[in-house]
């Protein structure tokens, strides 16, 4: 359910696309909290949170079979120098317990060859349908925020997924696998290729700009195409996709901060502590996403002049009701 107010479709009201300079100019004049405020609204409105969820959902489907295709590659290149660095980025993502299992893999011998090339093919398909799974989430809950009630045809619904999930949904992966293991995979390419030690750190440096520039670009592409209306210019879409990435990686940090101070969260799942956490950062990385949609869409929306992010409120308690009509009775006689 959705009870946001429609945002114009711009291209229908000028003929010239929004731009960079048009954003920060209604930021200017219209102010960011009160922005902020209304893209909340707007978010909770369009039922923002539960799409997050689903997302959040589709979004563990695909990461899972990701890692096992990770796995699948190590067993595949074996004890050579790729398969230690693969293997060494498998451990940075999944710690604990993952370790002797990714050792066992190392081993190369047929068996460990052939079971490895099925888990790398298995694990890419699934990961990819389920990646198109959650682009179609997307759309949907992108669709709602900015007041459109249907979703494009089944057809062309899901084809457009399919070809988000390459174009966005893998650079937002490599930018995760930047962010998140790029240190473990410097250390180890640095062992099994010989690294100078300055290469190392250039690159210790450089993860950091490529992969929030990754994520910025994956965000913004997903916010032109995912809905079913005419996007505004791209630099436009960068304000809301840098909200959103701020507000992910800040959520990451948390969030990894937490798991790794606080000790009742261990005690109480064990070893389902990882998974958790996945299933937390997961359900956080979509309420940063349609968040900040929901900051563009208003953003928009305050531009061509629909400033409201809802529609009213229709329902009134069973009194309120009696006295309007009351007063409308009276009124008449």
């Amino acid at each position: 359910m959705s009870s946001t107010r429609i945002v114009p479709e711009t291209r229908l009201m000028s003929a010239e696309q929004l731009t960079a300079d048009d954003a920060w100019h209604t930021l200017q004049r219209h102010g960011g909290w009160h922005l902020v405020r209304d893209a909340f609204v707007r978010l909770r409105y369009g039922d923002g949170f539960s799409h997050a969820r689903a997302f959040a959902f589709q979004l563990c489907l695909a990461v899972v079979p990701f890692l096992i295709a990770l796995t699948g590659l190590t067993t595949d290149l074996g004890v050579e120098a790729g398969g230690r660095v693969v293997a060494d980025t498998v451990i940075a993502l999944t710690p604990g317990a993952s370790v002797d299992v990714v050792r066992e893999l190392l081993t190369d011998d047929e068996r460990t060859e052939d079971a490895g090339e099925l888990a790398l093919a298995l694990g890419l398909i699934t990961g990819l349908v389920a990646l198109t799974m959650a682009m179609s989430q997307v759309e949907r809950g992108a669709n709602r925020i900015y007041g459109v009630e249907r979703d494009r045809p089944a057809h062309r619904k899901y084809l457009r997924a399919a070809v988000l999930a390459v174009a966005a949904g893998l650079p937002m992966f490599l930018g995760f696998l930047l962010l998140v293991a790029g240190g473990p995979i410097g250390d180890s390419v640095q062992r099994q290729y010989g690294w100078g030690g300055w290469v190392h750190d250039l690159f210790d440096v450089i993860r950091w700009p490529i992969s929030l520039a990754l994520t910025v670009f994956a965000i913004a592409v997903l916010f032109r195409h995912a809905p079913r209306r005419s996007q505004p210019a791209l630099s436009w879409l960068l304000f809301g996709a840098g909200i959103t990435t701020v507000l992910w990686i800040v959520a990451s940090l948390l969030l990894a901060l937490y798991v790794s101070l606080a000790e009742s969260f261990n005690q109480t799942y064990g070893a389902l502590t990882g998974i958790m956490a996945l299933l937390l950062w997961a359900n956080l990385t979509g309420v940063a996403f349609f968040f900040g949609l929901a900051f563009t869409a208003q953003l928009e929306g305050m531009r061509v002049g629909a400033p409201e992010p809802a529609e009213p409120d229709l329902w009134k308690p069973l009194e309120q009701r009696r006295s309007d009509e009351g007063v409308h009775e009276t009124t008449s006689g």
